[in-house]
């Protein structure tokens, strides 16, 4: 069984290459333990991924999900994500290159129903590049399944026919780590 995506769940997807695994991992369960502020969370598997941009370390890649307050603007919502990462060590400022390493990357991949698509906005919804990466698609097929729908696709795109045009791109290889984002649920 998955999750299904209501209008309140937001799906944040966790990226990061800096220091050893355990390194990165820790800062995904200190990622999932301040969503937890809003309510249980639910948590993926975590895949180890080849980088896309410059020569650096493989990524570690997970989702989680969390239902948020009603009341939460767009813009909080990116606050928040954007404050999260920075005490979680990521410094945006500085020359911060392009795909480059990093302790850790926070996007929200995916925020209920939403379409968010403003000109110039902060925060697009869906994440423009989460049907292009298949890093990004195989953490949210875990927690909502290969059925759901991408929300704002005409015509209608599920997450697995999303993740299967993907086969022949070339440096999309995944696999699945057993690391375990301690602290957040699995869905059932």
């Amino acid at each position: 069984m998955s999750l299904t995506l209501d209008d309140h769940r937001v799906i944040v997807g966790l990226g990061g290459n800096q220091g050893d695994e355990p390194a990165v991992l820790a800062r995904f369960i200190g990622a999932a333990s301040a969503l937890a502020s809003w309510g249980p969370v639910h948590a993926s598997a975590v895949y180890r991924t080849a980088p896309v941009g410059p020569a650096q370390p493989d990524y570690l890649n997970a989702a989680l999900t969390v239902t948020v307050p009603a009341e939460l603007t767009a813009a909080a919502l990116l606050r928040e994500i954007q404050t999260l990462e920075y005490a979680l060590g990521r410094r945006r400022v500085g020359g911060e290159l392009r795909w480059g390493p990093r302790p850790i990357d926070l996007d929200v991949l995916l925020w209920g129903g939403r379409v968010l698509r403003r000109t110039g906005a902060p925060l697009l919804v869906p994440h423009p590049q989460l049907v292009r990466r298949r890093f990004a698609l195989q953490p949210v097929i875990d927690l909502l399944g290969p059925d759901a729908t991408i929300p704002g696709h005409e015509p209608a795109l599920t997450l697995g026919a999303a993740l299967a045009a993907l086969d022949d791109v070339p440096g999309q290889d995944i696999t699945r780590t057993d690391h375990v984002i301690a602290g957040a649920r699995r869905p059932t």
